[in-house]
């Protein structure tokens, strides 16, 4: 039996400076996405995320005639989930993107409606391992943090007030499609999000260099989260003081420490062998 038309597509947009252009590429300012409810997804990857795993997210996808060739397994999902599909001439694609990346988007960009959780309906699922970040500002640890956590099977990500704004262009490229997986809860007060975490019966292991437990010595197998902090200061005092323990990722060469995208790679991956052990093969 033969497969159905492709839909077709409106006219090529060919003018960079159209009022539908400007409002696109003005999304790469966290004002402009907060008053909307709108983010930018750039390149492959993060838009066949979109477009597989949360397609009512996506408002508007933009594609140029030789990216329309190369990915048109990804735009038949797209036609088949009736989203919106733009083709435009290179210099309309580049005019869409941060204006800030140093990549290029190959061919295509989406528009997705931003949304975030509740630390309380995250908690009401019974989570067994969480990553909370404490005032991450860096746009490529908070992604990549939120890559690793989905890679290990976290079952959601908190970035408390004071971190990047997770809809950011550098945050969303960072996070690989990771960022449409799993539940990601932004805004809330570290200390708030400590105390809540454990009142609902997961333990919190705060990840420190100066800690007074080594990542071995944890029995990561119960449900627990992970509190990461600030890339510059780390965890204040006072917060880690609010946590089950204090532990650090031991250091066997002459490294001085971990980054807290590593760190937090190295934590979240510990939690999952714990709490999904591999057999022999």
């Amino acid at each position: 039996m033969p497969s159905p038309p492709r839909p077709t597509r409106a006219g090529l947009l060919a003018n960079p400076r159209s009022d539908r252009v400007r409002a696109v590429r003005a999304l790469s300012r966290r004002a402009v996405r907060h008053r909307q409810g709108l983010f930018l997804v750039e390149g492959p990857q993060g838009v066949r995320e979109a477009v597989h795993h949360r397609p009512d997210l996506v408002r508007d996808v933009y594609v140029t005639p030789a990216a329309a060739q190369r990915y048109d397994d990804l735009l038949a999902r797209a036609d088949a989930a009736h989203l919106p599909v733009h083709e435009v001439t290179d210099e309309v694609l580049a005019a869409l993107g941060d204006e800030g990346a140093s990549v290029s988007p190959q061919g295509l960009v989406a528009v997705c409606r931003t949304e975030t959780a509740t630390l309380e309906s995250v908690l009401a699922r019974a989570p067994r391992l969480l990553c909370v970040c404490a005032q991450v500002r860096d746009p490529g640890n908070a992604g990549t943090v939120l890559r690793a956590a989905d890679a290990a099977g976290a079952d959601a990500v908190v970035l408390t007030e004071g971190s990047v704004d997770v809809f950011s262009p550098k945050v969303v490229r960072s996070t690989a499609g990771s960022l449409f997986h799993l539940p990601v809860v932004t805004g809330v007060g570290a200390a708030e999000a400590v105390d809540a975490v454990r009142a609902a019966g997961l333990a919190v292991h705060a990840a420190d260099g100066a800690g007074d437990r080594l990542l071995g010595a944890l029995d990561l197998s119960a449900p627990h989260a992970w509190l990461m902090g600030n890339e510059a200061w780390g965890l204040p005092t006072e917060l880690r003081a609010r946590c089950d323990d204090v532990v650090r990722v031991p250091i066997h060469g002459l490294a001085e420490s971990l980054n807290l995208a590593m760190a937090a790679t190295v934590c979240l991956y510990a939690s999952a062998g714990a709490q999904h052990p591999v057999g022999p093969a």
